[in-house]
């Protein structure tokens, strides 16, 4: 119970006299949490609405493999991208190991099937509605997936929400690939991380807190921005 406290006496010492250290890892979360996001829903947001209204061979294997993806084990994605950047991996040459970059990757690869997946289930049963009126307009297969995903933005924001939160948190992935080095690549995760090991629970605790905060406050920012509960409706 003591080191609870302390825990959130930390935070809240941390977060009012604006910590230079933690403002740095907070806005680095930030950075690289939130560019996976739109990359990953740049990627997903089409896939899913594709998957709900085109049939072709294979289908259902793609969207089973998509939906097994969703469990894909973090450090297992931390290692083939490590794999993949190191110098003796395809990708050496760019040097992205153990920056910003490499984990943005590791994020990318691991939160797009959630998000597709959740895509998916929801434009299938938006285009259950709209099937009809938009084979009977004639409207090309790409006008399909732009109406179906503007139309269906609310549920297309709780994907994204849903891997924003598991990019958030995510720890051993961007552990692997970012290293955690100070002033470079840790962020709230692995900070916490290294304070256990440390011993140092209180400010574990703290830092905790604030990415509970971080989590909590981004999706009240967006839902108020999107407005999802305007007219007294979700």
């Amino acid at each position: 119970m003591t080191d609870i406290w302390q825990g959130l006496q930390a935070a809240l010492w941390l977060v009012v006299t604006l910590d230079a250290d933690l403002v740095e890892i907070t806005l680095r979360s930030l950075r690289v949490s939130l560019t996976a996001l739109v990359i990953a829903s740049v990627i997903a947001f089409p896939l899913g609405t594709f998957l709900a209204i085109r049939r072709f061979p294979l289908r259902r294997t793609t969207i089973a493999l998509m939906n097994a993806l969703m469990g894909l084990p973090p450090v297992v994605v931390g290692l083939l991208v490590y794999l993949l950047l190191s110098r003796s991996g395809p990708f050496g040459v760019f040097g992205l190991l153990f920056t910003p970059s490499a984990m943005i990757i590791a994020q990318v690869i691991i939160i797009t099937p959630l998000i597709a997946s959740v895509a998916h289930q929801a434009m299938r049963d938006l285009w259950a509605d709209y099937h009809d009126l938009l084979i009977s307009m004639n409207v090309p297969p790409h006008r399909r997936i732009l109406t179906l995903i503007k139309d269906g933005r609310r549920a297309l924001i709780t994907a994204a929400l849903a891997g924003f939160g598991r990019a958030i948190g995510e720890v051993g992935a961007i552990m692997i690939v970012g290293g955690n080095i100070d002033h470079a690549t840790r962020v709230l995760t692995t900070a916490i991380a290294l304070e256990t090991g440390k011993g140092d629970f209180a400010l574990a605790l703290g830092l905790g807190f604030v990415l509970i905060g971080l989590a909590v406050g981004v999706n009240l920012l967006i839902h108020a921005v999107s407005g999802t509960e305007r007219g007294r409706r979700w």
